[in-house]
């Protein structure tokens, strides 16, 4: 199975810090943000990604290419530990590229993704949401495609005054974790929203998503949803949406990016003690 990584966004609510550089390269700590969407793919059990990118996210592809420069000065440094992390990047897997020319929504996105993807089913990871989870949240969602055989999207529970915000969905509560969705709704006033379950940036999905999003006319801000392509779709097979294992994290949120910083810096041997006592001495 491929992975589609849309990062063609421009992070207008990270301006000023997004004028100069893609938001999918604001870090955690050491590693940018999309290292981690990667990571998740890879430990997914994906080697082949393609990352949708847009004018001025070139960072992104030097992120991954090797840095023949920067090994031969840590080799010459006998930096063997920085070495290995640096050719580990480089290495994780075949990464494509291709540009979404016009800014026209997830949905034309992940259309430019067609020819790459062929007829296979694949899995969509947006390039701003983070999963912290034991297994990674990609794996939890092409585990239950492939007991299932039917797309599947990923949902979280989301405050009432959110649900503005999202993709909420409609269903039948299966299990504890799987709905059977009946429809969707594309940023739904809360009043008027269906459930409280809001799509989060992961998706497995089949090759008949690419037919409907070219018939989907644009919908809100006048931009191709992918949400209002799914609704039909959903009416043509089966369609889950899971609630996932794992504590996630909207980076195109600055309380979310601040709080997953944080939290993975405290996951971290080498400086998680330091920053818990700098906290509590700060809440003190």
């Amino acid at each position: 199975m491929k992975a589609v990584i849309p990062a063609a966004g421009l992070g207008t609510r990270f301006l000023p810090a997004t004028k100069a550089q893609p938001k999918e390269m604001l870090p955690l700590v050491d590693k940018p943000a999309i290292h981690f969407v990667v990571k998740e793919a890879v430990d997914s059990g994906i080697d082949d990604i393609l990352i949708i990118t847009g004018r001025g996210k070139r960072a992104i592809e030097d992120y991954f290419d090797r840095s023949v420069e920067l090994e031969d000065l840590l080799r010459k440094k006998g930096d063997r530990k920085q070495l290995a992390e640096i050719e580990e990047i480089s290495n994780m897997a075949d990464i494509h590229y291709i540009r979404q020319k016009e800014a026209r929504g997830l949905g034309h996105a992940i259309l430019c993704a067609e020819k790459h993807v062929g007829s296979e089913p694949f899995v969509v990871l947006l390039g701003d949401d983070i999963v912290f989870s034991k297994v990674p949240c990609s794996k939890q969602c092409v585990d239950l495609y492939e007991k299932h055989d039917a797309d599947i999207i990923a949902v979280e529970p989301v405050p009432k005054h959110m649900l503005s915000s999202y993709g909420v969905v409609k269903g039948k509560k299966i299990s504890e974790r799987l709905v059977a969705i009946e429809d969707l709704v594309e940023k739904p006033e809360p009043e008027q929203a269906p459930s409280n379950l809001g799509i989060l940036g992961r998706y497995v999905l089949t090759h008949e998503i690419f037919g409907i999003l070219k018939e989907t006319k644009p919908g809100k801000n006048n931009e191709i949803q992918l949400t209002d392509a799914l609704r039909k779709l959903a009416k043509q097979r089966r369609m889950y949406a899971y609630l996932i294992d794992g504590k996630r994290y909207d980076l195109g949120n600055k309380i979310d990016y601040m709080k997953a910083s944080i939290d993975h810096a405290l996951f971290r041997h080498e400086m998680g003690p330091e920053l818990m006592a700098y906290i509590r001495g700060v809440v003190k």
